[in-house]
């Protein structure tokens, strides 16, 4: 069996008062990618601004290659192997397209040059390559969006936190998103996802947790998944036994 790679234990982090979380635990294994999926506000944006530094955990551990994260930076994080792309793109709007790229090589550079993973870059985002000089800021949200994932490629993370990858896609760019992130899982990236569109999220995804109201209600295999009536429920908002 594969090394676990992400542990999570008992997690619970919120904003003030509010408890976004409720005490999560899982696993993603070398090489697997996992979806979380699960209505507006069930707190999953919450649950990957918690592993990235993002957002203070008020109880409960994650570590990752086994050390533990619960207090790391995220800067650290992404130097160690485990990057974030958070819902809204994360790129550096003031930096041309080429710099953002030569700055995700740079944090965490390996045997691959720069022009060898720059040119991979640009073969499955040939819009990149057109507006290299542009500034991130001035592309449009679905260039922005390319441009994120093309600097997962750039970093070969070994864990990838994927935030709501194709939120304001056309139907077309979120094809070319999903083709490239299923590069990246077959070449052995282990993702964490957490996607609205749950059909895709199941078709690129090993396995799947539905998140509901900040607690894990159901999980399994995403083709098992994809045939309960219980994940289309947590996708309205209602609770499992409402469909049970």
């Amino acid at each position: 069996m594969s090394e676990v790679i992400l542990h999570v234990e008992e997690l619970c982090a919120g904003y003030g008062p509010i408890r976004a979380l409720r005490g999560v635990s899982l696993t993603v294994r070398e090489g697997e990618t996992v979806a979380v999926i699960g209505a507006n506000g069930a707190g999953k944006t919450s649950l990957m601004r918690a592993l990235s530094g993002l957002l203070p955990l008020s109880s409960g551990r994650a570590s990752f290659l086994g050390r533990d994260i619960s207090r790391t930076r995220t800067h650290a994080l992404a130097r160690a192997g485990l990057l974030h792309i958070p819902e809204g793109r994360g790129t550096l709007q003031s930096m041309p397209v080429l710099e953002n790229l030569r700055l995700a090589w740079e944090i965490r550079p390996n045997r691959e040059p720069f022009e060898e993973a720059l040119a991979k870059a640009y073969q499955r985002f040939p819009r990149l390559g057109e507006r290299s000089e542009q500034a991130a800021g001035n592309l449009s949200g679905g260039e922005q969006q390319m441009l994120a994932v093309a600097r997962a490629i750039m970093n070969r993370p070994q864990l990838l936190l994927l935030d709501e990858p194709s939120m304001g896609l056309s139907p077309l760019l979120t094809v070319e998103v999903f083709k490239a992130l299923a590069e990246l899982r077959d070449a052995g990236v282990a993702i964490l996802l957490v996607e609205q569109n749950v059909n895709r999220a199941l078709q690129l995804a090993h396995r799947a947790l539905v998140l509901t109201h900040g607690e894990f209600t159901l999980e399994g295999e995403s083709a098992a998944l994809a045939k309960d009536a219980r994940v289309m429920a947590s996708y309205l908002g209602l609770s499992p036994e409402a469909v049970a």
